[in-house]
Order: structure tokens, then C-alpha cells, then sequence
């Protein structure tokens, strides 16, 4: 009877045992209400509020009646929005299993919801563009474009609770992920932000994610000087929403130490970090948190929209890529992999993140020790993490049916921060940290400038990849970038043509006049060697043509005849920005559009015409040529692929 009890006891521990292994550590819609019970964030607005309390957790407070599109208190302008504005709140998923407790898989779609935000009329609705009439008042929009680099004035008259085009792949409508999923906080460091863009990307990404899943929403004031992101923000807030918290730096951190200060106040199992001027897309948060359900030391990317920064129309960037650098550390992108390209729906391997927009295990990041402290405002934070997560056992995924449209400035609007070459620093430490040997074609790319730029202290950094175990660049290189090489090679190959390029028939020279994205380029009296390298000019090996060591490309943005030649940000990927010399007549192709570079001496523009080989106007002559590269395809050297 003993030998029985014994037995007996056993088995019930076995089973406790397995039971208990087996069950998530994440909620279920159904747990969300007791998981949630247990309090936020505590910020420096004291409108910090347990969550749970004296609400349904399955339906908004605001839900019903959501205020108005709040205008800072200085500018009281009348606004022109949409009566039924009702706030878009996701219900719990419909009980339809796929598979075991464990894997219950689910439609986390809200579909009443849905068709409704589809009804929605008015200014910006559904994503549209919206161009403000002629009668408005112009000193006040150029105003406000002076301030935050974008349309300010034009967002005042949008909802806060916009309709948008659903961007996803077909195959995303019928997407079921883990019904048990970590909760998740989201992070967002703001400095300077104009009011309503900032509060419409927190009410999109708020009233678009289930409330099951979305514990708290920490916004890191980065010592904004605008008056109504002080008492007014925390007054709105505290009005409106029980989950939505500011923390406030007490001097300007910088974006990289921002985030940090919102990631150390996380009280949920996952994190997502977005820009300040962001709106997401319908069913966005379910798709970065299933992957992280699935192995925590994961970290997942949105796909990335585009609103425009003057009529806020929504679009949408491009169907996939994957994260890259080139060796002068700009952010570049790799073609997705042939088995990527069968499952449009489905997360990808990138091996490195654009940086601005990413969900990650709370617990994941911080045994990576988080960002490096070290590294100052922006600039090399997103290789750093990227390399940290790869190479620290961890993995990276882009998830393409998440979507969040982000505003990409005109023109950034804040001054300098006055500390020196900070980014240079930035990249310094990130090298010296995690590339090994790779950092040194970093360092040969721009001689002899690291050379004299100083790290700082990387000890602690240096311990923690010790620490961690993690892996050498090397395996990085060859197990997760390595395509890598043949899109950005090591060593910079000879360019097929370069310096200053003289139009044949009016004697002037192509000029960039150093100027950034979108800006048309224009012919000019050559300088030679009296310019800076506004008419220095090269033809790189990938057939694009950019002014020496910029990342701005010659760009054809349509097929029109007499197309405008514009600055556009490099991709490597040809296209729009592929260009054929035809050594023999001078003339520049233009493949795609198979037209040929031409120029107006009246109004000094350059564009795009139907090629006339005996038309001197279409003929350019470089200050030196090869031949050689120009007429052929050449192939990378071997060697320049190899480490020794």
C-alpha cells in the first residue's frame, strides 16, 4: 500500500510537472484582464493609473466618445474632421482553434471593426492625400514646415483616428497566429514633435492593437521645448487613455539614450519601439509578437510605409528587403531570397534592422545589455543592436504583415547638437566592438579620418559580448550576411567613369550643388579645380551615378519625356537609377526609360529625352574614362571577396 502511494504521488507531481512547462508564460485574451491587474508605469506626470480598474478590459473608455483632434493651446485652429471618428479597439479573437493548447492558433482580425473604418469619410481618410485650399493661411503652414520638417499645419486638419488603406499581402488577410502572446509596451522618444502627428501615432498604434495584448504606451519627452508637450500633453493623456505614460528626460538625451530611458521603465514581456511620427496598420502587433512567442531572444521588424510629409498620403515603400550596410556605413538593403519571395506572408531572416521601428523581448534585450550607453543622439545604434542580437544567439525577422507608415522628413528641423562628429564615434565603437578584422575596410573606406577618431571606453561593451559568448563577425558574415559581399564589396571596385562631366553642346557641367534627397540636378559653368566636389561626379561599378562619396544617386522618377534627373538615396539595385555610358558618342542611357541625359542651357535643367546620338546636348564628356568597365559587365575580382 505504501509502494502505491508512493506511486501515486509521484505520477500526480509528474503530471503537475508537465502541466506546468507546458502552459505559455504569456496571456491568453482570455487571462489579459488578471495579467494586466498588476499596475504601469510610474511617470513624472502622475497620471500613472492600475490597469483594470473600473473598465471592461475588452472595450476602450474613450471608445465611445474620443475627443477631438486636440491643436496646441497658442493655435486654436478651427478643424475639419470627421464626425464619426469612433476609436478602431480590436476584440478578443474568435475561438477557433488550430491546433493544441500550447499552438492554439487564432484570427486576431477584428472584422466588425474593420468594415467599418472603411466607411469612414473626410480630410486624410483611408489614407488619401489631402492638399489644403488656396485660402489658408500660408505664413502659418510655411511656419509650422520650418518647425518640424513636414506639414504640420495639414495634420491639424486630420482625425487623430484616421482611416488607412490596408497595404498588407493578400495572404495576411487569413494570417492566425499564437492565441496565447507576450503583452507588449510600446516605446516612443519624442523631442520636439508637433502635437497632433505625435498624438495620432499614439491613438493609430493604441486603437489598432488588442488591448489584451498592449499593457502600456511610454512616451520619452527627450526635453522638448514647445509648451503644450509639457502640462497640456500630460493633461490629454491622463483625460483620455489609462495606459499611456510620459517620462521626461531632464536634459536632451539624444534618440539612442531616449529609447533606453523608455526601456528601463517596460513592465511587459515585449517592447516595440517607433518613431514619434508613425501610423499603424490594421492588425499590426500580432504579427511582431508571435514570432517572439515562438524563441524570446528574437528581435522583429515592421514592414515600413511611407506618409508623405506634405499631403500625409500613405503608401507604401516596397513588397520586402533585407537589412544591409555598405562600408561606409550607410544603410543599404539585400533582395530577398528566393524562398522568402514563395511566402509573401511569412517573417524573413534581415540581417540588419533600419533601426527606427523593431519589437524585442523585454527580457532579451536587456541581457544584451541594451543599447550601448556610450553611443550619442543617433547614427550606428541600429548595426550595433543588429550585430548584438545575431551574433549573441539570437535572431532577427522582418514580419511583412505588420505594417506602420512613418513620416520622412523634408528636411530635418533641429539644429545641430553642437558635440562634434558624433556619428563617426558612434561607428568607431560599434566596429571595435563587434566586427573583428571586417572594421578594417570600414577604416579603409574613409583614411585617414578614423584614424582620428576617438571610442571612448568600450570596456563594458567589450565584457558583455565576453560574457554572452557571442560569436565572431566572421560567422556573421558567413552565416547570416553572406550575400552580403557580392551587393558591397569589401574593397571598393574601379569606377567606369568619374570627375567633372562638360555637356558637348553648351560647354556646362553637371552640378549637384550639395544638395539632399529629391533635389533636381542642373548644368552649370564648370568650376575644375576651383570647386569642393559639387561637379565631382562618379560612375560606379553598380552603373549608378553620384557625386563622389555621397549616397545620392541620379534618379529618373518617371517615364515622361523630358523627365527631371533628381537626388534620391542610393539603393544599388539599378532601376530608376541605372545608367549606361556609351563610350563612342558620349551619351548617358537611361535603360529603363530608354531615354538618353539631357540639358537646357536657358534654364540650366538636366533631364531625360529620346536619344539623338547627333544631338550634342546629349553628349557628356567625363574628366576620365574606363573604357574598359564602361562597355562591359565586370565582374567582382575574387580576391576582393576573400579574407585573409
Amino acid at each position: 500500500a505504501r509502494n502505491a502511494l508512493l506511486i501515486a504521488v509521484g505520477l500526480a507531481v509528474v503530471y503537475l510537472f508537465v502541466r506546468g512547462i507546458s502552459r505559455s508564460d504569456y496571456p491568453s485574451p482570455d487571462s489579459a484582464n488578471e495579467r494586466r491587474a498588476d499596475g504601469a508605469v510610474i511617470a513624472d506626470t502622475g497620471a500613472a493609473k492600475k490597469l483594470g480598474q473600473g473598465d471592461d478590459h475588452r472595450r476602450d473608455p474613450v471608445a465611445n466618445n474620443p475627443p477631438a483632434n486636440p491643436v496646441a493651446p497658442s493655435r486654436q485652429a478651427a478643424l475639419v474632421v470627421s464626425s464619426d471618428h469612433d476609436e478602431f479597439v480590436e476584440a478578443p479573437p474568435a475561438d477557433s482553434a488550430d491546433g493544441g493548447d500550447a499552438l492554439q492558433l487564432v484570427d486576431w482580425h477584428d472584422h466588425k471593426a474593420i468594415a467599418k473604418e472603411k466607411q469612414r469619410k473626410g480630410p486624410g481618410e483611408q489614407g488619401l492625400a489631402y492638399n489644403l485650399p488656396a485660402d489658408q493661411d500660408k505664413a502659418e503652414v510655411d511656419r509650422l514646415y520650418r518647425a518640424n520638417g513636414y506639414n504640420g499645419y495639414l495634420s491639424d486638419r486630420l482625425s487623430l483616428y484616421r482611416s488607412i488603406k490596408d497595404l498588407r499581402h493578400p495572404q495576411c488577410l487569413t494570417q492566425k497566429y499564437r492565441r496565447k502572446l507576450p503583452t507588449a509596451a510600446i516605446v516612443i522618444p519624442f523631442h520636439n514633435e508637433h502635437f497632433s502627428t505625435l498624438l495620432r501615432t499614439v491613438v493609430s498604434c493604441r486603437h489598432r492593437a488588442p488591448r489584451e495584448l498592449l499593457k502600456e504606451i511610454i512616451l520619452v519627452d527627450d526635453n522638448s521645448s514647445k509648451p503644450e508637450l509639457k502640462t497640456p500633453l500630460d493633461d490629454y493623456l491622463k483625460a483620455h487613455f489609462d495606459n499611456v505614460f510620459v517620462v521626461r528626460a531632464k536634459r536632451r538625451e539624444g534618440l539612442i539614450r531616449a529609447r533606453l530611458l523608455g526601456a528601463e521603465r517596460v513592465t511587459a514581456d515585449t517592447f516595440i519601439v517607433l518613431d514619434s511620427h508613425c501610423e499603424c496598420g490594421i492588425n499590426w502587433l500580432p504579427p511582431l509578437l508571435d514570432p517572439i512567442a515562438e524563441n524570446w531572444r528574437t528581435a522583429v521588424c515592421p514592414f515600413v510605409d511611407i506618409i508623405d510629409f506634405d499631403n500625409y498620403e500613405i503608401r507604401p515603400q516596397d513588397e520586402g528587403a533585407r537589412g544591409s550596410w555598405d562600408w561606409q556605413f550607410f544603410y543599404k538593403r539585400l533582395p530577398l531570397l528566393p524562398e522568402d519571395r514563395l511566402h509573401p506572408a511569412r517573417p524573413f531572416a534581415s540581417p540588419v534592422m533600419a533601426g527606427g521601428l523593431f519589437a524585442i523581448s523585454t527580457k532579451f534585450f536587456r541581457e544584451l545589455g541594451g543599447y550601448d550607453p556610450g553611443l550619442d543622439i543617433w547614427g550606428g545604434e541600429q548595426y550595433e543592436l543588429s550585430f548584438k542580437i545575431w551574433q549573441c544567439h539570437g535572431r532577427m525577422l522582418d514580419a511583412p504583415c505588420s505594417r506602420v507608415a512613418h513620416i520622412y522628413r523634408k528636411f530635418a528641423p533641429f539644429p545641430n547638437p553642437g558635440i562634434g562628429d558624433f556619428l563617426g564615434r558612434n561607428f568607431k565603437r560599434v566596429a571595435e566592438v563587434w566586427m573583428d578584422e571586417y572594421k578594417e575596410y570600414l577604416y579603409k573606406r574613409k583614411q585617414p579620418y578614423y584614424s582620428n577618431v576617438q571610442t571612448g571606453n568600450i570596456t563594458a561593451q567589450k565584457e558583455i559580448r565576453r560574457r554572452l559568448k557571442c560569436k565572431s563577425f566572421r560567422w556573421f558574415m558567413e552565416k547570416v550576411a553572406f550575400d552580403q559581399p557580392k551587393h558591397f564589396p569589401l574593397v571598393e571596385p574601379a569606377p567606369a567613369a568619374s570627375g567633372e562631366v562638360k555637356n558637348v553642346g553648351n560647354g556646362l557641367c553637371l552640378d549637384t550643388k550639395f544638395r539632399g534627397e529629391h533635389a533636381k540636378i542642373e548644368v552649370d559653368k564648370c568650376l575644375g579645380d576651383g570647386g569642393q566636389g559639387e561637379q565631382r561626379l562618379v560612375l560606379t561599378y553598380r552603373k549608378d551615378i553620384r557625386p563622389d562619396k555621397k549616397d545620392v544617386c541620379f534618379d529618373v522618377p518617371n517615364n515622361a519625356d523630358r523627365a527631371p534627373v533628381i537626388l534620391f538615396g542610393c539603393h544599388g539595385f539599378q532601376g530608376n537609377q541605372w545608367w549606361k555610358l556609351i563610350v563612342n558618342t558620349g551619351q548617358l542611357k537611361h535603360p529603363v526609360t530608354d531615354k538618353c541625359l539631357d540639358s537646357d542651357k536657358a534654364t540650366r535643367e538636366v533631364f531625360v529625352s529620346y536619344c539623338d546620338p547627333a544631338k550634342d546636348t546629349q553628349r557628356w564628356k567625363w574628366q576620365f574614362v574606363n573604357a574598359t568597365l564602361a562597355n562591359g559587365d565586370a565582374a567582382l575580382p575574387d580576391g576582393e571577396l576573400r579574407m585573409n
